[in-house]
């Protein structure tokens, strides 16, 4: 099943290229604070699946090409980040293995946004801006102190990830945290339809130049040891959402450009534009003896 998010908080299922509205099936008011419901129907999913099929069926139609997709797991408990996770990035970006000796960092769940919305690029005059095509995982169920062998079974669903960052010596979490620096989208495949991940292609252009393209199989850590890792540290809720870090390829994105992402098979493609937006922090803090 695919899950999308879109037009003020409904909830559509995508059939056959079209959109389904299946808000009242999932039980979601659009229009409660904070946006919680999503992360209710994935902890309760099992009990609702026949009940949206069934939704999904008798609903009429909608052109994808109509709504505007929002971010389909809004208000996560926790977003997650695992950096220099592929073989070529780590030769690209002169790091070791960062994620197999440094685990993971955390970005705040607000830079979030959706497939029909544009990244904003703060006002950083001389720091460039890249982009960074990731497959992202969606936890499902509760879990802590999870076996590689059975991290799996831990997972809600799929979908594709831009991690942009602006290049510098700041921390991670200032670097990738600013609104809008986390699209996620265009929905949420959930797992049955994507029964390894480790057989993924991801793909990146900006305008009509393909820029990334890896396989999963090449991550340095893979998606079990990513749950196994992060769950031995915190306690994984429903509906975080983990990225699982970039390939080779990484490049700077300017106001103007359009950046598509495309995870094959199954998990989706999805196209924002970038735009100039205001502010950001620029300024270099003395060292203090």
């Amino acid at each position: 099943m695919k899950l999308a998010r879109f037009n003020g908080g409904r909830i559509g299922c995508v059939i056959d290229g079209t959109l389904r509205d299946v808000t009242d099936a999932a039980g979601i008011d659009p229009g409660f604070w904070p946006p919680i419901g999503v992360v209710k129907l994935v902890e309760s999913f099992d009990g609702k699946r026949e009940r949206l099929l069934a939704a999904a069926q008798a609903a009429a139609p909608i052109a994808i090409d109509s709504v505007r997709l929002e971010n389909p797991m809004p208000w996560p408990n926790k977003l997650i980040a695992i950096p220099v996770n592929y073989h070529a990035h780590a030769l690209e970006m002169s790091s070791p293995a960062i994620s197999k000796n440094g685990g993971f960092f955390i970005k705040s769940a607000s830079s979030l946004s959706g497939a029909g919305e544009p990244v904003l690029l703060p006002d950083l005059p001389g720091r460039a801006i890249h982009h960074e095509a990731e497959l992202a995982v969606i936890i499902g169920r509760r879990c802590r102190h999870v076996a590689r062998d059975q991290a799996l079974d831990y997972v809600f669903g799929y979908g594709c990830l831009l991690d942009m960052t602006v290049r510098g010596k700041q921390e991670r979490a200032i670097r990738k945290s600013y609104d809008t620096f986390t699209p996620l989208g265009p929905w949420i495949t959930t797992a049955d339809e994507v029964p390894d991940p480790a057989a993924l292609r991801v793909q990146l252009w900006v305008n009509d130049e393909l820029r990334q393209d890896a396989l999963t199989r090449d991550m340095i850590v893979d998606v079990p040891e990513i749950i196994a890792m992060c769950s031995s540290v915190m306690t994984l809720e429903p509906g975080d959402v983990i990225a699982t870090g970039t390939a080779e390829g990484v490049g700077p994105v300017v106001p103007g450009d359009t950046i598509t992402i495309d995870i094959t098979p199954g998990v989706g493609r999805m196209s924002v534009a970038v735009q100039q937006g205001e502010g950001g922090w620029n300024i270099a803090i003395p060292h203090r003896v």
